[in-house]
């Protein structure tokens, strides 16, 4: 398997992935104008580019693709920072953990002050974003509904706790602990340990599907970030645990894990398993997963993906999520996949 064209791939990928052409810049803006429903925001670090640049990051030391990752990392935080560097959504942050990563290795005090402001930036929208009645935050404010997704914990929970560690600020590393705490109480069937797709307080239901795989590996994802200190271990490392040895059961015989962790007879999502590796792999470099098993799942799991890849990109990965049980059955090559698969091959 050549790497090498799976990095120039997510090179290529940051800078175009989502990106609107000219007719559907002009469609939206009449539609803000008229102020019609369904005017949408063009969003440069939308979650995706946070996952491409995630992998990228790892991979920035390749010595055959150094420079190309470095100029594409760059060249994406240029053109959201010549923007005014807006952040539209929770899952912005996703692309924070990145530029917290250029405020600690850039080499001078300009270079790390530009991404310290991004970050500073990022983390006063995730104080100032409306919280519901238990301190968690629903996905979208705009819908004026209470619904919690478990995709806000992978998004949002790792750059805050970290930001925290950094800087020193206990209160972002609480208030990434408590998404998890809550969601923990209120977003998990009892029955097989598995998380739901979200939930709502107010009503006290909870939503989506069972054990959706890329649910699993959100919060996975999450919690494995905010136990890099003491605070976060003591509270999140027996959930974490139970957790992992709960999904690792529904690893199927070739290495993957379905696209819904118990519809092991049905297709293979190269998400889900990259997402639920990228995660353990974190565990066991934190010694929290010490155990011979845990190695040998991520090995039968990075072998699945070497196998889906082609051509530079990473195939058998379910197509984009809607919605709560909108989990369209159509596979193929997406960011979701290659930039996990980045960290993990």
């Amino acid at each position: 398997m050549e790497k090498t064209a799976l990095i120039t791939t997510a090179c290529k990928d940051l800078m175009t992935y989502g990106v609107w052409d000219q007719t559907t810049r002009l469609k939206n803006i009449i539609k803000k104008i008229l102020k019609r429903p369904g005017a949408a925001t063009e969003d440069l670090i939308f979650w995706p580019i946070g996952l491409l640049a995630h992998g990228l990051w790892q991979c920035r030391k390749e010595p055959e693709t150094e420079m190309q990752v470095r100029e594409a990392l760059d060249a994406c935080f240029a053109r959201w920072q010549k923007r005014g560097m807006p952040v539209c959504y929770l899952d912005d942050l996703l692309y924070g953990e990145t530029l917290l990563n250029g405020c600690l290795s850039e080499d001078t005090d300009r270079k790390k002050e530009k991404y310290r402001k991004a970050v500073d930036k990022m983390a006063d929208y995730a104080m100032k974003y409306p919280l519901n009645e238990t301190g968690s935050f629903p996905y979208r404010v705009s819908l004026k509904k209470g619904y919690v997704f478990v995709d806000g914990i992978g998004l949002a929970c790792p750059f805050l706790y970290r930001y925290g560690m950094i800087f020193d600020k206990q209160e972002y590393m609480e208030l990434a602990v408590k998404q998890i705490v809550n969601f923990l109480a209120y977003g998990m069937d009892t029955a097989s340990g598995l998380p739901y797709h979200g939930y709502d307080v107010s009503d006290g239901c909870k939503y989506g599907i069972i054990g959706w795989g890329r649910a699993v590996g959100w919060l996975l994802r999450g919690m494995s970030a905010c136990m890099q200190s003491e605070y976060g271990r003591e509270r999140l490392m027996k959930p974490y645990r139970e957790l992992i040895d709960t999904a690792l059961q529904y690893q199927r015989q070739d290495g993957y894990f379905s696209w819904q962790l118990q519809a092991v007879d049905g297709p293979a999502d190269t998400s889900s398993t990259g997402m639920i590796c990228t995660a353990l792999k974190e565990g066991i470099e934190q010694d929290i997963l010490t155990e011979d098993k845990y190695l040998q799942v991520l090995q039968a799991g990075r072998s699945a993906i070497e196998r889906a890849v082609n051509d530079g990109r990473v195939y058998q990965c379910s197509g984009e999520c809607l919605d709560f049980s909108q989990y369209p059955q159509r596979y193929g090559a997406y960011p979701w996949a290659l930039g996990p698969a980045l960290e993990i091959l």
